[in-house]
């Protein structure tokens, strides 16, 4: 299969320059599903080294695929950004560029963490109506974080933000600065598990564990060595608007004024959602989808789906070695249902 990418340029409503890749296969026989990253990741996260990834998997299944570059990639110029920014700009523009392009009038999307998150919040303020079907893997509406997460949200971000406006995952293979040196011995010194730097470094900056974003067993040699070049700046920013989703238990706007959240009003999505969580993520419980679920359950009942996966964690539902086994067949019966 040709693992070629096309790369289309587009804008943010706010003019910030983002890009697409379009997944070039000669067998599109469906319409275009989006596929959208994490926080300080990029499109190629999907793209793992394994036996078959989520865009090989999709693309044989007749998909038109592509992937957003939101402002959170790696890709992109660093720049300080929070949920409510992404979900206005970002993700009804990428949207609207994929149907101007394909000329199609809907289509479908598979969500990831914060790209999760704040696309989630562009649907519920009816801001990208054209989506149908939507997967979405570890968190949604309701962020759920393991206990030490939430102390380092509350006590720990003020500290380091003193100090850092961003977190690099790259200080593991080189750290530029006294500061960001000393980061990564604390690093060093409080992360025993056999990953690489960069790996323990992801772990201490999103979660909880040893590690916290995926288990090791389920990731080949290769991938383990790829995610070194997979993670780089995130912001502080992002951050503290999540720490206060998070001490609520729900998506809110970055306004600590405002005393709404995004499910005020019973929002009942348009979109079809298959909630996907694993049972070891350390990074986002899966009590985190559980709370989605539950709550779709009470303003649309029987319309959406949950799965939580026993043997995976965070981001090795995407590039587990067993992923095209375990998760991708799953992904691809809800995204077939309509």
């Amino acid at each position: 299969m040709n693992d070629s990418f096309q790369i289309i340029p587009f804008k943010a409503k706010d003019g910030f320059p983002l890009n697409l890749w379009r997944y070039e296969n000669s067998f599109r026989t469906k319409g275009p599903v989006l596929l959208v990253h994490g926080a300080g990741v990029r499109a190629n996260i999907f793209n793992a080294p394994t036996d078959k990834n989520i865009i090989q998997a999709l693309a044989e299944d007749g998909y038109d695929v592509w992937l957003e570059n939101w402002r959170a990639s790696i890709d992109l110029e660093p720049n300080e950004w929070d949920l409510d920014i992404v979900a206005k700009n970002d993700h009804p523009a990428a949207v609207e560029k994929i149907l101007a392009e394909t000329g199609k009038k809907e289509l479908k999307a598979i969500i990831h963490c914060q790209g999760s998150t704040s696309f989630m919040i562009s649907v519920a303020k009816g801001l990208v109506p054209q989506v149908t079907t939507i997967v979405s893997n570890a968190v949604s509406l309701h962020p759920v974080v393991p206990k030490w997460s939430v102390f380092k949200l509350r006590f720990l971000v003020p500290v380091v933000n003193a100090l850092f406006d961003y977190l690099n995952p790259q200080w593991g293979l080189e750290a530029p600065s006294f500061k960001t040196k000393f980061l990564r011995k604390v690093v060093k010194w409080t992360h025993p598990e056999d990953d690489t730097m960069v790996g323990k470094f992801v772990s201490f900056t999103y979660g909880s564990g040893f590690p916290a974003l995926w288990l090791l067993e389920n990731l080949n040699e290769e991938t383990k060595q790829w995610i070194q070049h997979e993670f780089a700046e995130v912001p502080l920013s992002f951050f503290k608007h999540i720490r206060d989703c998070v001490n609520i238990g729900v998506l809110r706007p970055n306004d600590r004024k405002a005393r709404e959240t995004y499910l005020d009003g019973n929002f009942k999505p348009k979109a079809r959602i298959a909630l996907f969580g694993g049972r070891q993520n350390l990074c986002f419980l899966p009590d985190s989808q559980q709370n989605t679920f539950e709550y779709l359950e009470r303003v649309d009942p029987g319309v959406h789906k949950l799965y939580i996966l026993e043997n995976y964690s965070h981001l090795d539902v995407f590039f587990g070695k067993n992923s095209h086994r375990d998760v991708f067949p799953l992904m691809l019966a809800e995204l077939n249902k309509s």
